[in-house]
């Protein structure tokens, strides 16, 4: 078996906005591994400056995964378990090596026979960008809608005060993503205030790593709360789980290039359900390589909530896409 990687910078259509700063490029890594004639492709997608693995060593450890790529697949995890977006190009390649024709999990999905519903992403900006996307959303017929907050939030509470006296929750489900923007006296005011117009969730309403403080918000909410970058950078199982006790979330978001690939992505899974902790799936900006293997992947674990997959059209250099967006459906184009 040989492996090979390639640098790549995704470009946005338009910067794009969230609590950590305007986004303007995005880098990735495509690994394609080779054996027998047959070839398999997957995506290390590092996020800079969000993810466990943003390193200086990257690189190095990814030309060291294409010099060992004959060794046992445990214990090349073992290896990169510091390097999850790594490990996780690893477990694509190796799926699709077996599969080919970009498929890494068959299903009646990518059968063509069945689809994702995806919430729709609205990124930061001005309230007239904010609201042209939230039209732009609400004509396709999406009826779940995530907002990023927590950079302007009295413009971000009006417009969501606006949407809800147009739209029901039953017609409409909002959540919020707070990328970690408030501090925990303001999250508990911004908390009641979502509540007041029936938000679905919020994400990461406080930095990461404050687990006492995240506890005892979770525990008075008025609104669901949903631990995101909080699951970044935990490898071990027992603090996966203590991390889940002691905070006790109403969900968690599992980003598979930020947790440990889908190895990871089962555990946390695994471990949510067993203390009834409800959870979704999203993507982290990863091109349409990432992106299709998370799709398939998803598919597979019957979760009924809207998804976080719709962030395939952001770039203008992105690859050719096995995936097709209907309204607020995602398909696998046959």
């Amino acid at each position: 078996m040989e492996a090979k990687y390639l640098k790549y910078l995704l470009q946005f259509k338009r910067p794009s906005g969230t609590s950590r700063g305007v986004l303007l490029d995005k880098e990735t890594f495509i690994l394609e591994i080779s054996e027998n004639g047959r070839k398999g492709t997957g995506e290390c997608a590092v996020f800079r400056g969000l993810s466990f693995d943003d390193r200086s060593d990257y690189e190095e450890k990814l030309e060291w995964l294409c010099e060992n790529i004959s060794r046992a697949p445990e214990f090349l995890k073992e290896e990169l378990k510091e390097f999850p977006s790594i490990w996780f190009g690893y477990e694509q390649a190796v799926l699709n090596l077996k599969y080919g024709d970009a498929i890494y999990f068959p299903s009646e999905f990518t059968a063509g026979k069945a689809a994702i519903t995806i919430n729709g992403l609205i990124w930061m900006g001005d309230a007239d960008y904010m609201e042209e996307q939230i039209r732009e959303k609400l004509d396709k017929g999406f009826h779940c809608i995530k907002l990023k907050i927590g950079v302007d939030w009295k413009s971000e509470h009006t417009i969501l005060q606006k949407l809800r006296r147009k739209f029901s929750e039953d017609q409409l489900e909002l959540r919020v993503d707070a990328n970690g923007g408030f501090s925990t006296e303001e999250a508990k005011v911004v908390l009641q205030q979502l509540a007041d117009l029936h938000i679905h969730s919020i994400e990461q309403p406080i930095k990461a790593g404050n687990w006492n403080d995240m506890a005892a918000l979770c525990k008075e909410t008025p609104t669901p709360i949903a631990l995101d970058e909080e699951l970044i950078g935990i490898t071990d199982p027992l603090e996966k789980k203590k991390l889940l006790q002691t905070i006790q979330p109403q969900y968690i978001i599992l980003k598979p290039a930020l947790v440990g690939g889908f190895a990871g992505s089962d555990e946390w899974i695994s471990l949510a359900e067993e203390q009834e902790i409800g959870w979704w799936i999203t993507s982290a900006l990863e091109s349409n390589i990432g992106l299709n293997a998370i799709a398939q992947y998803t598919f597979t674990k019957k979760n009924p909530m809207p998804q976080g997959l719709g962030t395939g059209a952001l770039f203008v250099n992105n690859f050719e896409s096995s995936l097709d967006l209907r309204n607020e459906l995602l398909w696998f184009k046959k």
